[in-house]
């Protein structure tokens, strides 16, 4: 539980796309739909994709995760409507991006090569790990956010946090495809 909690808290990518998430829900209602459906996906890849053994190159998954804080963050500033008059759809967004997550999670397990003796209590004790480090970040993000929303500068620099967080996510996609391209 540990290791799972410790990978989410310290993941900034996982970290960036809660933040991009939840930057304009305020309901709490709204936050638990939106975090569930990230949440269900990135267990159902993670947990089948290590008990399956289904392992994806670490670069070009982590370089989608990257993409993720992109895609987010356009959603944020309304680019899909200003650029093609279609607003995607947000739930099914997040659940997608959710089981990329997981993929990047079950990926990173597998590098371990860990014994299948025990496998199954150890990944839903990492899965609960990942889902209460989840928590805490989301508790610190919305603190956070609570007080910053109340202020006369939300609004003034929201677009610019979405920006940084963009671009936070390119910078993370070019690393990865770099890496990807080193490797061979």
């Amino acid at each position: 539980m540990y290791l799972g909690a410790k990978h989410m808290v310290t993941g900034y990518d996982h970290i960036l796309f809660l933040l991009g998430i939840v930057f304009f829900l305020y309901k709490t209602k709204d936050i638990g739909v939106y975090v569930s459906l990230f949440a269900i996906g990135h267990s159902t890849t993670m947990l089948l994709g290590v008990y399956f053994n289904i392992g994806i190159n670490a670069y070009i998954i982590d370089a989608i995760i990257g993409f993720s804080v992109v895609y987010t963050a356009l959603d944020n500033m309304g680019a899909f409507w200003v650029w093609f008059k279609y607003q995607p759809n947000t739930r099914l967004t997040t659940l997608v991006f959710g089981f990329f997550h997981g993929f990047g999670l079950s990926t990173k397990i597998l590098e371990y090569e860990i014994s299948p003796d025990g496998l199954v209590p150890n990944l839903l004790a990492f899965n609960v790990g990942v889902e209460l480090g989840q928590l805490l970040a989301l508790s610190g993000i919305l603190i956070v956010m609570g007080y910053w929303r109340r202020t006369q500068t939300f609004w003034r620099y929201a677009y610019s946090l979405n920006t940084t967080m963009m671009t936070a996510g390119f910078a993370l996609v070019g690393y990865q495809l770099t890496g990807f391209i080193l490797s061979f």
